[in-house]
């Protein structure tokens, strides 16, 4: 299982870009991988084929009317585990006794 992170914008599309992330962010709801939106980027958790197949496309549809587009990517493998997008919060939480601030 996968924990994915990413976040991708185009370059050169002046300084709100919030479209183009949105019709990214429309593809990911779409696809059925389990997400969570944040402000600076968007976790995907499932399999390596599937998360990165959403990936994909959301640089395809960038890409189709952006020259240049920049992608930061994070992955984390774990071999097994599932539902890990609430539970690593969970596991944090536990330790210090007291909820945080994640959204």
């Amino acid at each position: 299982m996968v924990l994915l992170e990413f976040a991708m914008y185009p370059v050169g599309k002046g300084e709100s870009l919030s479209p183009y992330v949105a019709r990214s962010l429309d593809i990911i709801d779409k696809s059925g991988v389990a997400y969570q939106l944040t402000p600076m980027g968007t976790i995907l958790e499932g399999e390596w084929n599937e998360v990165m197949a959403v990936v994909t496309a959301c640089f395809e549809a960038m890409r189709a009317d952006c020259p240049r587009v920049e992608v930061a990517l994070k992955v984390d493998y774990r071999q097994g585990e599932t539902s890990r997008l609430a539970a690593k919060i969970a596991s944090v939480e536990d330790k210090l006794g007291r909820k945080l601030s994640t959204g």
